[in-house]
């Protein structure tokens, strides 16, 4: 918007614990609209209040929050402030790496200390000797005495893949789009249904196991079979036999998983064990769900435990921090 100036709060530091972790971002303007949040909600407004010094002189600065008197967080957060700018240039950069799947390198430089203004900034690396910062200031990649470095490998987007296109794969879609995720549905040709019968998807294709392509998946990608169908399933896990997927979801009952099983090794007796324990079956956690809903969120939950690496278990069980260290 012409006349509207942009300021990007980045968490870069963090002493104790806190709700949000360093890396989170919010995109504040001149307007006073705020897009993303650094915490639950508690923090923001003084970080609006804290961006108005760089929205009038353009200089970046430094913000701590103290939440161990405040909010109980027994933490401190270091919050970057820098002008931002986007260029054509960066702009073009960017989708295009965005559209490639490639994982983007984030590296900001920033002083531990509170209200201090300076040569404080972010830097984006897409590929060799391709970088780019957020504002028009011409910056030096080599960091003064003193500064401290934060740097962070964004990866693409999660992209899950439904194939199905019954009420309870519409479910799914809606819950997933809320995460954030790139959603693909493939749906049957004698299917009738579209874009827009399932909120949230980027997209909706009629085909059939024999043309689907499994190329556009990699392993930041999952794939829940909703067909209802015994034969469609097994077709599309043959399909998928060779794609390096953290998580491939089936519904059915624990019966129907093993009889899926028995048939993958009649037609595939090279089977890689890999690839078994890649698929779960029946997709989901055992959080006592039953409506398309709660379903919804169980298998959300189960893909989630997966790609992050966790045994799920209730929060009540942890006495100490949360998350690793960083």
């Amino acid at each position: 918007m012409l006349g509207v100036k942009n300021v990007l709060a980045t968490v870069v530091d963090l002493d104790g614990s806190s709700y949000r972790r360093p890396g989170v971002r919010m995109l504040l303007s001149s307007n006073g609209t705020m897009v993303g949040a650094v915490s639950g909600g508690c923090v923001e407004k003084e970080v609006q209040r804290s961006a108005q010094t760089v929205f009038k002189t353009g200089i970046s600065k430094m913000m701590t929050y103290d939440g161990r008197y405040r909010l109980g967080c027994e933490g401190v957060l270091y919050i970057l402030l820098e002008p931002f700018e986007v260029l054509d240039e960066f702009y073009k950069a960017f989708n295009s790496q965005l559209e490639a799947r490639k994982a983007i390198t984030l590296t900001s430089y920033y002083e531990k200390k509170d209200g201090v203004e300076g040569h404080f900034y972010s830097e984006l690396c897409f590929r060799e000797n391709s970088k780019f910062s957020f504002s028009l200031i011409n910056h030096t990649s080599t960091p003064s005495k003193g500064i401290k470095v934060f740097r962070q490998t964004l990866l693409p987007c999660f992209k899950l893949v439904i194939i199905g296109g019954g009420h309870d794969a519409v479910k799914l879609c809606k819950s997933a789009a809320v995460l954030g995720w790139e959603i693909h549905v493939i749906i049957s040709i004698k299917n009738p249904k579209t874009l827009s019968d399932f909120p949230g998807a980027l997209s909706v294709i009629s085909k059939t196991p024999e043309n689907f392509d499994t190329t556009t998946l990699d392993s930041n990608s999952a794939v829940v079979l909703m067909t209802h169908n015994f034969a469609q399933d097994l077709s599309y896990l043959i399909k998928l036999q060779h794609c390096q997927l953290p998580y491939i979801g089936i519904l059915g009952s624990a019966k129907r998983r093993n009889q899926l099983q028995n048939d993958l090794f009649d037609y595939l007796p090279e089977l890689k064990e890999s690839f078994l324990n890649s698929i779960y079956s029946p997709a989901g956690l055992n959080i006592g769900a039953i409506t398309p809903e709660e379903i919804s969120i169980s298998i959300l939950s189960e893909i989630l435990a997966t790609i992050r690496n966790k045994k799920p278990i209730s929060l009540k069980t942890i006495s100490g921090k949360i998350h690793s260290a960083l």
